[in-house]
């Protein structure tokens, strides 16, 4: 732990924020990811400090993670807590549970035909409203 600066995109790759560095470094390209309160992206090869605020934003959610010690080697999922704080506000993970919640409901054009699961539920929630539930729309003209 000798280091004091490091690759933000090495550091988002070794506490598992993003699953390999291309992915990581990808994100700083499409300017996903945040350092402080500056708004503007960060490039890969930005270094961070102990101490830094990151914001990654994957979509929904913008997560914000504290640095608490600086590595490029790939940690253990036990170790990360000692070198990455999560500090995400609540209001985000709110965020995301209605997102899960809408579903199928809201999807978004070019997310293509629906899954089978979400085919199912579309079909179980169309019939919960469909079925018989004492509600008469037919018109008499009868009376």
């Amino acid at each position: 732990m000798g280091q004091t600066e490091v690759r933000i995109d090495k550091w988002l790759w070794a506490v598992r924020i993003f699953k390999t560095r291309t992915i990581a470094t990808d994100a700083c390209r499409k300017g996903r990811v945040t350092v402080g309160d500056d708004s503007n992206p960060v490039k890969p090869a930005r270094m961070i400090h102990q101490g830094d605020i990151v914001h990654v934003r994957k979509s929904p959610v913008t997560y914000s993670f504290r640095v608490l010690a600086v590595t490029q080697n790939r940690l253990g999922a036990k170790l990360v807590p000692e070198y990455a704080e999560n500090i995400t506000p609540q209001s985000q993970y709110d965020l995301l549970e209605v997102v899960k919640i809408s579903g199928f409901i809201d999807r978004r054009k070019g997310l293509g035909r629906p899954t089978k699961r979400e085919g199912r539920e579309l079909a179980r929630f169309t019939d919960t409203y469909a079925s018989d539930d004492g509600w008469d729309f037919d018109f008499d003209d009868e009376e």
